[in-house]
């Protein structure tokens, strides 16, 4: 059944005039590090806590967060940009209730889009503002300029790495970058696939001590993951982890991630000057910002 989004929102402004949606990127220096499954349980811990929220696949090279939660959408975000769709026709609900914007492997970036897709992609997502309570970004992985884009304007960022080496290496490029830019970022890191919990927390102090012995620059460290074995298990049945192994460790450490997250509080102070969805998508539609000389 379609959803009446305009109704909706016009009926949140009129109960909460100056209420905005937070909106958290979730990002990573390299792929392989389990940064689309986090972001798709960390929705689902945050949905189950019965906050309103969506979570838009914005991986616009191999958008894939559905097959994630079993989903098998029809329409995505090409047919919102070109008009033949609403937004309430390609939002798909998974499991507590979390709502879905399906990505569009291959759409160009949002910054490269015709002035009337622009203006229609802007014009739809616009009226999730205050109509949910989060809207987390499923950014593609790297550090290209649409992911770095993306994270800008959305104002916080989880950045998902792994102990591996490499992948220390490359979620410290992505803070150094987003560093070297004129537009401040709240910046927190989880480490995932910890085989034990001390290596997960020694990771997170090598990235915090190195951005701020050279980038002056301090981070936070949400959480740590556990490696779970029920983790790819879940992938490959296409069945969130959340919901099919709620009891895993993985599953429970997430748990904590989305109450560190989130006290449950209406999050309008957090994201009250970024101006929540509608903010993000002006900022995300003609970010033209250049890193520091």
């Amino acid at each position: 059944m379609a959803l009446n989004y305009q109704v909706m929102s016009d009926l949140n402004y009129l109960t909460y005039p100056h209420y905005h949606s937070r909106v958290i990127a979730v990002a990573s220096g390299k792929g392989g590090v389990g940064k689309t499954n986090l972001a798709v349980n960390l929705g689902l811990a945050l949905a189950r806590r019965r906050l309103r929220v969506a979570l838009l696949d914005a991986d616009l090279g191999t958008a894939n967060a559905d097959i994630v939660l079993g989903l098998h959408p029809r329409y995505h975000l090409h047919h919102l940009v070109t008009g033949q769709k609403q937004l309430s026709e390609i939002i798909v609900e998974a499991p507590f209730g979390l709502k879905v914007i399906p990505g569009a492997s291959g759409l160009p970036e949002l910054a490269d889009l015709p002035e009337r897709q622009r203006e229609q992609l802007l014009h739809s997502l616009q009226m999730l503002d205050g109509l949910v309570d989060l809207l987390l970004i499923d950014t593609g992985a790297g550090v290209d300029r649409k992911v770095i884009q993306f994270i800008q304007a959305a104002g916080e960022v989880l950045i998902v790495t792994t102990p591996e080496p490499t992948a220390i290496t490359d979620a410290y490029a992505m803070i150094k970058i987003l560093n070297s830019y004129h537009v401040p970022v709240d910046i927190r890191v989880v480490v995932n696939n910890a085989r034990h919990r001390e290596e997960g927390e020694i990771t997170g102090r090598k990235l915090t001590t190195v951005a701020h012995q050279f980038l002056g620059r301090q981070i936070d460290v949400l959480g740590v993951v556990p490696y779970d074995d029920m983790v790819p298990r879940a992938v490959r049945a296409q069945s969130p982890l959340l919901q099919s192994y709620p009891r895993s460790p993985a599953a429970q450490a997430i748990t904590r991630l989305s109450e560190q997250l989130w006290t449950g509080q209406l999050p309008a102070a957090p994201q009250a000057e970024l101006g929540g969805v509608a903010g993000f998508l002006k900022r995300i539609l003609s970010f033209k910002s250049e890193p520091a000389e």
